[in-house]
C-alpha cells in the first residue's frame, strides 16, 4: 500500500480538486456573457502568455505538441464549453466529463493492446449505468445536445491521454503552457465563423465583474495554480497515492454548483454520481487489489 500523504499535502490535494470541481461553476458564469468558442480562445491566450516566455519548450516534436494542444485543450474544452452553453448543468458536466477515463481505457486496450482486467470492465459498466441515468433525464436545462457535446469533449480528452503516453517524461506545466499556444488561432477563427464578429465585439466590450473574475479563476486558479500544485504532489508522492483524489472532482462540482448556482440535486443526480464514482474507483483500485493480493503468511 502507498503511504498516506502528510496532513499539509493532503490539504493541498483537497484544495486542488475543490478548485477543479468549482471551476465548472466559473465556466457556467463566464458563459453567460462570453460565447463558448470565444471563451475557449480567451482562456488559452491567458494560460500561455506571459508564462510561455519563462518555461522552455518541452522536448517533443512540433507535431506532438499540435496534436496534444488540439485534443487536450481545443476540442476538449471547446466541446465542454459548447455543451454547457447548449444545456448541461455545471454539476453534471463535471460528472459526465469523467467518461474520458473509459475512452483512455478503450484506446489502451484496442490500440496499444494493453491488457484490461475484468474488474476494469466491471467499473466501465457501472459508470456507464451512471451516464445512461443522466441521458434518460435530459430535458429542460439538461439537453441531448449539451450531453453529446460534453461526451465529445471527454472523448477528445481521453484521446489526448492516449497520445500523451508517447510523449515521454516532460515538464507537465511547460506542456500545458506551450500546448495552449495551439488553441487561440483555430478557436478564434471558429468563433469568428460560428459566433460572428458582432457577438464577439459585444461580448468583449460588455464584460461584467463576475465574468472577469470567472475567467481569471478558470485561467489562473484552475489551470496554472491547481495544475502546478498537482504536479508538485505527483513529484513527491506515488501517483497511486495522489490520483485517487481526482475522484472528488465531480463531488465538488455537484455540490458547488448547488450551493453557488442553485442547481437542484434530485435523487437521480446523486445516484448517477454514485455509479460513476464507483465505476472510477473500480477502475483505479481494482487492478491493484486483484493483481497482487497479499500472501496470507506475510507479516
Amino acid at each position: 500500500m502507498s503511504a498516506a500523504l502528510p496532513f499539509r499535502h493532503l490539504l493541498l490535494a483537497l484544495v486542488v480538486v475543490s478548485i477543479w470541481g468549482t471551476n465548472f461553476v466559473a465556466i457556467k458564469v463566464a458563459l453567460r456573457e462570453l460565447p463558448p468558442l470565444l471563451l475557449c480562445a480567451v482562456r488559452f491566450i491567458f494560460v500561455a502568455f506571459p508564462v510561455v516566455f519563462f518555461l522552455p519548450r518541452p522536448a517533443i516534436t512540433l507535431r506532438q505538441l499540435i496534436v496534444y494542444g488540439l485534443t487536450m485543450f481545443a476540442l476538449h474544452f471547446g466541446f465542454l464549453f459548447l455543451g454547457m452553453k447548449l444545456g448541461m448543468s455545471a454539476g453534471l458536466a463535471s460528472l459526465v466529463l469523467q467518461f474520458q477515463v473509459f475512452v483512455t481505457l478503450a484506446l489502451a486496450a484496442f490500440v496499444l493492446k494493453e491488457r484490461i482486467l475484468p474488474v476494469q470492465i466491471a467499473g466501465a459498466l457501472v459508470a456507464g449505468a451512471g451516464f445512461v441515468l443522466v441521458a434518460v433525464h435530459t430535458g429542460g436545462d439538461i439537453t441531448i445536445a449539451g450531453l453529446v457535446c460534453v461526451l465529445l469533449g471527454a472523448t477528445s480528452w481521453g484521446y489526448a491521454n492516449y497520445t500523451s503516453k508517447r510523449l515521454g517524461r516532460v515538464n507537465p506545466l511547460a506542456l500545458v503552457v506551450w500546448a495552449s499556444l495551439v488553441v487561440p488561432i483555430p478557436m478564434a477563427l471558429a468563433s469568428l465563423v460560428f459566433e460572428g464578429p458582432a457577438l464577439i465585439t459585444h461580448s468583449l466590450t460588455h464584460l461584467s465583474l463576475p465574468t472577469i473574475l470567472s475567467v481569471a479563476f478558470i485561467v489562473y486558479a484552475s489551470t496554472l495554480v491547481a495544475y502546478s500544485l498537482w504536479s508538485w504532489l505527483l513529484a513527491r508522492h506515488p501517483a497511486s497515492t495522489v490520483s485517487p483524489f481526482a475522484l472528488l472532482v465531480p463531488v465538488f462540482g455537484l455540490f458547488s454548483s448547488a450551493l453557488i448556482l442553485g442547481e437542484p440535486l434530485p435523487a437521480w443526480k446523486l445516484q448517477a454520481a454514485a455509479l460513476v464514482i464507483a465505476g472510477l474507483a473500480l477502475n483505479l483500485f481494482g487492478p491493484r487489489l486483484t493483481r497482487n493480493p497479499p500472501a496470507a503468511s506475510e507479516k
